[in-house]
């Protein structure tokens, strides 16, 4: 069992966070040392890159089957729990989609990859799992959805901070993949970590997103965390036609429909990105896509491989994992967090398990933000956040990052709505590049209060945001000027990068699309302070 301690640096981590201060102040970049920070609102000075994204159509080469046959495509990796192992996932077969369609059979394609150290050398051998999923509407109208063969193959004892080369497919047709490589998480350690994580959310496939993910690879990032809403197939009907309106457009329908090859397109133009760098990712709304007998998450599920049995986890919504000297907790905005549930008793053992002196950081993301200022989705997730904030605090969660709101926003250090040096800064990176408008209204501008009856989670049918009780906006639902929690927000495309210096320094970086690549929008260096603020640590 955890108990209330301090945990006191060695002389060593202390001469470590002077360094930092040091240099991070020669260099002009702030930290949350120097905070609380004085709100900034970046003004709308060119709406052309805040207004809706246009999708790549489906006559786009970057999202066309460029393999025959058997071949793999939509190749990903994903990661373990543990640095010694990962996940290799891709797809076999054509989707079909219309009527009276024959499923393919599993068992037709083997599911392998051989591996090795170098392209010369792959000597290694891994077998895995496949499936077949459906997307069905039993509605007059409305076109059924069967995918491809989807693959996923674990491979375990490998090396950590490694570089694998490997091949999927089935080498005895032969349909195998071309050669890819991958490398290994550092092992866990107060000092190992990943050089740059990517942080993205509501990423969709528009020409913005395309920009987006240049912009991420340009900075080379060896993790890519996916804050949930990935290609938006929910935007389409069965039939392809797309919409930006996300609710009238389906008004008449039995059904909210989807169009799931926009996920064969996503995962086709992704493939060059995510084959070599691992991604994890977390459920969004968009990806609920509810279908016959109220199956929901069936794609999302089916398509992505997650470490929930190796994180203990009772599901795939929700599971952690270690980069290095980080653990990162994935929770499920759309699955029951009440206190008496399954993942809040995970999230539980799961935070009492870690060992701040082996992963000093501690990360959590999930899709809704609880603290955003913008008018869009506006105190929407406040039922998870009754439940589940006080927990997270009191393990001294560092940084959380959600998407859900199309815009950018970083906090300052906050709890239930109070700066408290000890609270975790919130990160929202909704600025993916999805097709649906960019969040520009704030809550607190004139007139745009929305009304509390309009704020429920509409899934989780949750109520639980009431006028504030105390504060600078005490008696209210919405603050008159911009939140003292709320340190920088500005409406525009873009993804973040992490590089965890030291267990006590890690440089948030934040790169808005319209600037060059070397550019970037917003800066910190986001300090721990674990000499200061008592947090319940493992206990041997």
């Amino acid at each position: 069992m955890g108990k209330w301690a301090p945990f006191w640096p060695p002389k060593a981590v202390a001469i470590s966070l002077l360094v930092w201060v040091t240099a991070a102040a020669a260099g002009g970049i702030p930290t949350t040392l120097g905070g609380p920070f004085e709100p900034v609102t970046v003004p709308l000075s060119d709406e052309a890159f805040r207004g809706h994204a246009v999708d790549l159509p489906d006559s786009d080469p970057r999202v066309q089957r460029r393999v025959r046959g058997w071949e793999p495509e939509q190749i990903s990796v994903s990661l373990s729990a543990t640095e010694d192992s990962v996940w290799i996932s891709w797809i076999t077969g054509e989707f079909q989609i219309g009527e009276g369609i024959e499923p393919p059979n599993p068992t037709t394609v083997a599911s392998i990859v051989c591996y090795g150290n170098s392209e010369n050398s792959i000597t290694y051998e891994a077998t895995g799992y496949s499936l077949v999923y459906d997307q069905l509407y039993p509605f007059e109208g409305l076109q059924n959805y069967t995918s491809g063969i989807v693959h996923h193959v674990h491979l375990t004892g490998l090396k950590p901070e490694t570089q694998y080369y490997y091949q999927c497919g089935d080498p005895s047709l032969p349909a195998m993949s071309e050669i890819h490589a991958f490398k290994t998480m550092p092992t866990p350690g107060p000092q190992n970590y990943p050089r740059r994580i990517a942080v993205v959310g509501d990423l969709g496939l528009t020409y913005n997103t395309t920009s987006t993910v240049d912009h991420m690879t340009s900075n080379q990032p060896d993790l890519i965390v996916l804050v949930g809403d990935v290609c938006y197939a929910n935007m389409y009907l069965t039939n392809g036609t797309g919409s930006d309106c996300y609710s009238c457009t389906f008004s008449e329908t039995p059904i909210h429909e989807t169009y799931q090859p926009r996920w064969d397109y996503w995962g086709r133009y992704m493939e060059p990105v995510i084959s070599e760098i691992p991604m994890m990712v977390i459920e969004g709304n968009h990806e609920i896509e509810q279908q016959a007998e109220n199956k929901t998450f069936v794609s999302y599920n089916s398509r992505f491989a997650f470490p929930a049995e190796e994180s203990r986890s009772f599901s795939t919504m929700y599971y952690s994992f270690n980069a290095g000297g980080i653990h990162f907790i994935m929770l499920g905005a759309y699955i029951s967090y009440d206190k008496s549930g399954e993942q809040y008793k995970w999230l539980e053992r799961d935070l009492a398990n870690v060992d701040r002196t082996v992963t000093p950081w501690l990360i959590a993301t999930w899709h809704p933000p609880w603290y955003s200022t913008y008018k869009a989705h506006y105190r929407e997730a406040e039922c998870m956040r009754v439940e589940m904030e006080a927990l997270l605090y009191s393990y001294g969660i560092d940084i959380v990052f959600n998407g859900h709101v199309h815009a950018y926003e970083r906090s300052n250090r906050v709890y239930n709505y109070t700066l408290d040096p000890c609270g975790p800064v919130h990160i929202v990176v909704g600025d993916g590049g999805n097709r649906e408008k960019m969040a520009m209204d704030h809550a607190d501008d004139p007139g745009h209060c929305p009304d509390p009856s309009t704020t429920p989670d509409e899934y989780m049918g949750g109520f639980c945001a009431f006028n504030f009780t105390a504060g600078p906006a005490a008696g209210k639902f919405c603050w008159d000027r911009q939140p003292e929690y709320s340190a920088f927000r500005e409406s525009s495309f873009g993804h973040g990068i992490l590089e965890v210096k030291n267990e006590t320094h890690a440089l948030w970086t934040w790169h808005r699309n319209q600037d060059m690549y070397g550019s970037l929008g917003d800066q910190i260096y986001i300090v721990r302070q674990p000499d200061k603020c008592a947090v319940k640590h493992q206990v041997n």
